[in-house]
C-alpha cells in the first residue's frame, strides 16, 4: 500500500521550533520518533529517500537565522531557496519580506513537508518538485543552506552558482564546515554557533558560516 506523504509525517515527526531558529516551526524527527532509528532499508521499503526534510540542518538554521536578521537580503526580491529540504530558508525568506519565494527539491517528500511547514507558520510560496540546476528564472537571490556535502554535488552547482553570481543575483550559502564548500572563493559573511544533534553531527554545536558567492 502507498505511503501517503503527509499522514505519514504528521505520524512521524512533532512541531518544534528549531534552536537557532526559535520564531519558525517545523515538523520534525527526533528521538522520540522511530523514523530516526529506521535503517535504509526499512525507509526503502516504504517507498521514502533518506528524510532530510524532518531535521533542521546546521546549515539551513544559519541562513536562516541570518535572512531574518538581516531582512533587507530579501526584502521586496524574488528568491529560491534551492534544495530545501523542510522549507526552513523560504519560510525565514517570506517571514523577512521577500515578494516572491521558489522552493525547490527533488525529493518528492520534501514537497509534503515543506508544505505542512508552510501552513504552521501560516506563509505561502511556490515550490518545484524538479531540478533546476543550470537554470535561471531571474531570481534576485539564490538562498542555499548545507548543499556542499559531497564532491558530486558541489561540482554540478558550483559553476551554475558562479554563473548567476555574475549575472547579479545573489547566491548566499549556509555552510556548517563541510570537506567540499569552496570557501575560500566565497565572501564570508557572518558565523554562528548553530546546536545541532549529536546523531546527526557527531557534535552538540556545529561552526556554522554564511557565504555569498562571487561571480
Amino acid at each position: 500500500m502507498k505511503t501517503d506523504p503527509e499522514s505519514f509525517i504528521r505520524a512521524n515527526t512533532a512541531l518544534s521550533a528549531p534552536p537557532h531558529v526559535p520564531e519558525i516551526r517545523l515538523h520534525l524527527a527526533d528521538e522520540a520518533h522511530d523514523l530516526w532509528l529506521k535503517t535504509e532499508d526499512e525507509l526503502d521499503a516504504l517507498g521514502l529517500p533518506p528524510p532530510f526534510w524532518a531535521f533542521a540542518w546546521a546549515g539551513g538554521q544559519g541562513l536562516a537565522r541570518h535572512i531574518l536578521d538581516n531582512p533587507d537580503l530579501v526584502a521586496g526580491k524574488t528568491v529560491l531557496d534551492f534544495a530545501c529540504g523542510s522549507g526552513l530558508v523560504a519560510i525565514a525568506a517570506i517571514r523577512a519580506g521577500a515578494a516572491t519565494v521558489m522552493a525547490s527539491d527533488i525529493d518528492p517528500w520534501s514537497a509534503a513537508a515543506t508544505r505542512l511547514n508552510a501552513d504552521a507558520n501560516g506563509v505561502d510560496f511556490d515550490f518545484r518538485h524538479t531540478d533546476l540546476v543550470g537554470t535561471d528564472h531571474g531570481w534576485e537571490v539564490v538562498l542555499a543552506g548545507d548543499v556542499f556535502y559531497d564532491r558530486a554535488m558541489a561540482a554540478l552547482i558550483r559553476p551554475w552558482f558562479e554563473g548567476l553570481a555574475r549575472r547579479g543575483a545573489a547566491v548566499l550559502v549556509g555552510d556548517p564546515g563541510r570537506a567540499y564548500c569552496p570557501r575560500d572563493d566565497m565572501e564570508l559573511l557572518a558565523t554562528y554557533m548553530v546546536p545541532v544533534t549529536r546523531a546527526l553531527e557527531d557534535s552538540d554545536i556545529k561552526r556554522t558560516s554564511v557565504f555569498r558567492v562571487t561571480g
